[in-house]
């Protein structure tokens, strides 16, 4: 099952860059896009190994370089089921020193507040015994506090994301919410983002609120599809099917041409193309399948997008723990 916590790992990952501009509009310029990002999964797993049977947070932390060519961490904690919890603003503050503690890296930290609560905002952790006293404040994002229509027109993408989690706080009928997913989508299609952030965008619209009745889940994936004039519309589980399928191929077809290549004939090529295939799709899979595992996916779920035997599922999460254990 697509969880909420999951939806919201994925969303960031696959748009921060968007994420980024969203949240730290003032600081934005000075970040080098073009160095990329670098999420740092198995160092926060490793910090905080107790929160692994957790479901209701969704953390990311992310190496960000600025174009004076400094380091900075960025934290970002989603309270997926938030209500009024006095150790929030303690386990914020957990998080930040045991990062730079361990790592010695300027940290930032956003924490998206998806509650209905109007009287629980945390924004700092205060300690003070005996003359000794210090307060950590971070940054924090009460989405219910947001009035859609600023959303509506906010010309960053990441803003569907949040408008897409604003209007799940309210229960709805199957037909408000279809028109609420439909009108989501016309907005997407019309902002001309790349076909990537699409498929992603689409998942999300799609799996985080979804219909009670079946047929208007069928009935919202007819409009997709007369909207984009395509195939029916990916969400977040094809789209990890197709990209697992074809970085295999690429993998696999640059592995064997190399071989190929290497023996100098054209049956060296036909096999070692054949071979690099396979060997290609295999890393590829095992790969997919330590990022879903570190995401919370459950081993079925990964079963059944990857279409990988439980054996090497089971393989691949052994030797997630051993090299833990090793740290």
């Amino acid at each position: 099952m697509l969880t909420r916590d999951v939806l919201w790992k994925g969303i960031i990952e696959d748009l921060f860059d968007d994420f980024l501009a969203f949240f730290f509009r003032n600081d934005v310029e000075q970040i080098d896009f073009q160095r990329g990002f670098e999420f740092l999964d198995k160092e926060l797993a490793e910090l905080f190994p107790e929160s692994e049977n957790t479901r209701r947070y969704a953390d990311k932390l992310v190496k960000v370089w600025l174009l004076n060519g400094e380091e900075h961490w960025f934290l970002v904690h989603v309270e997926v089921q938030g209500y009024h919890d006095k150790s929030f603003p303690k386990r914020m503050f957990t998080y930040f020193y045991r990062i730079f503690d361990r790592h010695q890296r300027p940290v930032t930290a956003v924490a998206i507040l998806t509650d209905t609560s109007k009287k629980w905002k945390p924004q700092s952790y205060r300690y003070a015994f005996m003359g000794t006293s210090l307060t950590y404040k971070f940054n924090t994002y009460k989405l219910s506090e947001v009035p859609k229509a600023s959303l509506e027109n906010d010309p960053n993408v990441f803003a569907i994301v949040m408008e897409t989690a604003l209007e799940s706080l309210k229960k709805k009928s199957d037909d408000e919410l279809l028109e609420i997913k439909v009108s989501l989508v016309r907005n997407l299609l019309d902002r001309g983002v790349p076909q990537q952030k699409i498929r992603h965008l689409l998942g999300f619209i799609k799996f985080y609120t979804q219909f009670a009745n079946p047929e208007t889940t069928r009935n919202f994936e007819e409009k997709i599809q007369s909207f984009t004039q395509k195939q029916k519309a990916m969400g977040i589980i094809e789209s990890i099917q197709e990209a697992s399928k074809k970085q295999g191929i690429e993998i696999g077809l640059k592995e064997g041409i190399e071989k190929g290549i290497e023996k100098g004939i054209e049956k060296g090529i036909e096999k070692g193309i054949e071979k690099g295939i396979e060997k290609g799709a295999l890393q590829t899979k095992i790969e997919h399948i330590r990022r879903m595992l570190l995401r919370g996916f459950d081993k079925s779920a990964i079963q059944e997008v990857l279409e990988a035997p439980l054996e090497l599922i089971e393989q691949v999460e052994r030797e997630m723990r051993a090299n833990s254990e090793l740290k």
